[in-house]
């Protein structure tokens, strides 16, 4: 044969193993969309659907209740070898009602509750069951959230703090409203991907928050919720997750099962049973929703009350706040799990004024819905928050910033540290949070006017509209328009179902007996992966075009002069207020407190000396990390058991040592010879512990070592060799 001959051969050769690859990977891609289908209608006809990957028993059913809510209580059974460790504070985990299912928080072993098990917590999780009940409200099921935690408090008596609480997405802003209500139930909260301050964002990158504004207000959500017949199809809200990432929707993620058919379909399957499984709201519960936070921004701003007439404030809130988040989540950026700050305090002095102790977190890259699901997550990030979840209940009131880095050769005392990674608490200012990009005033009157114009609107519907539409709508129309909606179409059109479905299986046995991969240097797969990607750059570029389009049609629209005008924003100047108002009471409590520990610097003993020295010694690093807290646990662990302080007590203690400092440091140092007298028993002893705290995070910087020094002179005692 001559070498042209050859050539052609070989195409040819290369072609018949494309080809052949290329209808095998089809036909094993409509099994796994056939399978996937087959999942979507058996979670459909389940009570309560669930992806947890943990074994759960019903504790409490929200459904049972005075107020009954879709709401359960659910501890989770520990895996074979776990051992639950009865002093330490149990684990809550409360699962996003977003428009899907519940399970999320525990999908995998390696999840949240996988870890928080693991560490020797008892766990329990709260989720949900697809159908709402009749009448139910949000006040309700914050209401049944507090019962809930309620419960699990009375069944661990013996725990050395209140149940920690870890809600994801929705969950958060739940979980915070019902921590404002009871203040008294919660230990620390760590919120995770949850948006809390809604009109928050940067230009060019977050045009989700427009969308109120460009769909006219909430009375879209009024026309889905009477089409409904009274509830809210959740599949809607997927959707419109959906809709941010166009590639990834309509290409990529299909894509990526056909090309990797043979070891992506479980990873596949899997998280689809969850995606696939979408519930209903309350049309009532989703109008609140809509009207007091995406568009109203009510929640941050001490706008919301309850029945009764209680104000929703988020500075009611005593527990440590750890708001987790990630500059690649395209649903919740950064701004939005953070700029609730920003509208309740002016400065830090007055987060510490109040008492709260703030910690943010940042991943630089995992998305939204990585940030509960993803395995490398969760053995970082959530692994490090449950192991310091003592240390960061026992830091003095501020705003931290938490920081998780590599434990490498040159790290200090690496025998203090609990795994691989080093947990680093950073203090931080409110600058720090608007450096991560603020709107002007401009874009918040814009925002104010959507407030307003959706008011508007949403009166007009309800006037015009609305009686028409309920007239018309049956409950069986409304279940026709949730069967035929498109993200349940999807899945069932690939179900068994439809017949054209049914020689799948039989053609898929046969693909996978002739398997033939093709190989990965074949020209023709290297065209097919050519122009997968440039249809995912085309409907990313797609995405982009859009999203500005959007944002310019929002900036323009209610820019406007003539629209701020037409709602009455030009005649209030200061009708945009991103900032909850003064609080009176709050006020005098807080000059009651400054007046109280006026008389506390002379108060106390060698614990609470040794303690304020450190406070005092450490403050210009304004840090601590886990080793310093593991030693000081180490330190306790020796006391005999009489004389040991509780975790509340120490925080206690640290809580207003602190604040003594902070009022006047220098009348709180000079007061230490009154509480520590070196060479008797009890001083030498809180003495030791303040040597073995000041050394555990390694090396004093020089500003550190100058208040050593002016403390040792102050004491006549040596705390650091020289």
């Amino acid at each position: 044969m001559t070498e042209g001959q050859l050539q052609s051969s070989s195409i040819v050769d290369q072609a018949v193993e494309y080809w052949t690859d290329a209808w095998q990977r089809s036909v094993l891609t409509l099994e796994a969309l056939n399978e996937r289908g087959n999942i979507h209608l058996a979670e459909a006809a389940k009570e309560v659907p669930n992806v947890l990957n943990f074994g759960a028993e019903l504790i409490l059913d929200g459904r049972k209740l005075e107020r009954p809510v879709n709401y359960g209580l659910a501890r989770i059974i520990p895996p074979n070898g776990v051992v639950i460790d009865p002093a330490k504070p149990p684990i809550v985990v409360v699962d996003p009602r977003a428009g899907h299912g519940p399970g999320i928080g525990g999908m995998k072993p390696d999840s949240e509750i996988g870890v928080a098990i693991r560490a020797g917590h008892a766990c329990y999780f709260v989720g949900f069951s697809p159908e709402p009940m009749s009448g139910q409200t949000i006040e309700d099921v914050c209401r049944t959230e507090a019962l809930f935690i309620e419960e699990v408090a009375r069944r661990h008596p013996d725990a050395d703090g209140k149940p920690i609480v870890i809600a994801n997405c929705q969950a958060g802003w739940q979980t915070m409203m019902t921590a404002s209500i009871r203040p008294d139930l919660m230990g620390p909260i760590v919120v995770v991907g949850s948006p809390l301050s809604y009109w928050a964002g940067v230009r060019g990158k977050n045009p989700m928050r427009y969308l109120g504004g460009v769909l006219g207000g909430t009375w879209l959500t009024a026309l889905s919720g009477d089409l409904g017949a009274g509830k809210f199809d959740g599949a809607s809200l997927v959707a419109n997750f959906e809709m941010a990432n166009l590639a990834n929707t309509f290409w990529t993620k299909e894509y990526n099962v056909y090309s990797k058919v043979d070891i992506e379909k479980e990873r596949f399957l899997s998280f689809e049973t969850w995606w696939g499984s979408p519930v209903l709201l309350n049309a009532g519960e989703m109008q609140w929703i809509v009207d007091n936070l995406f568009v109203g921004n009510k929640l941050s701003t001490g706008q919301v009350r309850t029945s009764d007439g209680l104000r929703v404030d988020l500075r009611n809130i005593k527990s440590p706040i750890v708001c987790f988040c990630s500059w690649g989540d395209n649903i919740t950026p950064p701004q939005q799990a953070l700029d609730w700050i920003l509208d309740l305090y002016d400065n830090v002095e007055e987060i510490v004024a109040n008492g709260q102790t703030i910690v943010y977190s940042l991943h630089h890259t995992i998305g939204h819905l990585g940030i509960f699901v993803s395995g490398a997550v969760a053995l970082k990030e959530h692994r490090e928050f449950v192991s310091c979840m003592e240390m960061i209940e026992a830091m003095p009131p501020g705003l931290y910033e938490a920081t998780i880095t590599e434990v490498t050769d040159n790290t200090e005392n690496p025998q203090l540290i609990d795994g691989k990674y080093l947990f680093r608490l950073e203090a931080r200012t409110l600058d720090d949070i608007r450096a991560f990009g603020v709107n002007n005033a401009e874009d918040e009157k814009r925002f104010a006017a959507v407030a307003r114009v959706s008011e508007a609107n949403l009166g007009f519907y309800r006037t015009f509209a609305q009686p028409w539409v309920r007239a018309m709508t049956t409950e069986r129309t409304a279940e026709a328009l949730r069967e035929m909606h498109p993200h349940r179409f999807r899945f069932r059109v690939f179900s068994d179902e439809n017949p054209l479905m049914l020689p799948v299986k039989a053609m898929a046995a046969e693909a996978r007996l002739s398997r033939k991969p093709v190989s990965p240097d074949n020209p023709f797969l290297v065209v097919e992966k050519a122009a997968s990607d440039w249809i995912e750059t085309s409907l990313q570029s797609l995405g982009e075009i859009r999203d500005m389009m959007t944002e310019a049609t929002f900036l323009n629209t209610y820019g406007s002069p003539f629209v701020q005008a037409a709602v009455g924003l030009m005649a209030e100047p200061n009708a945009a207020p991103r900032h909850i108002e003064r609080d009176l009471e709050r006020e005098g409590a807080a000059a009651e407190l400054r007046n109280a520990l006026e008389h506390r610097f002379e108060a106390g003993g060698a614990d609470e000396g040794a303690l304020r020295a450190l406070i005092y010694i450490r403050r210009p690093d304004g840090a601590a990390d886990e080793r310093g807290f593991r030693m000081l646990k180490m330190i306790r662990d020796t006391r005999k058991a009489n004389k040991r302080l509780t975790l509340s007590q120490f925080k206690e203690i640290v809580k207003e040592q602190f604040q003594l400092v902070l009022l006047d440091e220098e009348r709180a140092i000079k007061a230490l010879p009154k509480l520590l007298h070196p060479g008797e028993p009890e001083s030498e002893v809180a003495l030791d512990a303040l040597r073995a705290l000041l050394v555990a995070p390694g090396p004093l910087a020089k500003a550190e070592r100058d208040r050593v020094a002016k403390v040792e002179k102050l004491l006549g005692a040596r705390l650091v060799k020289a």
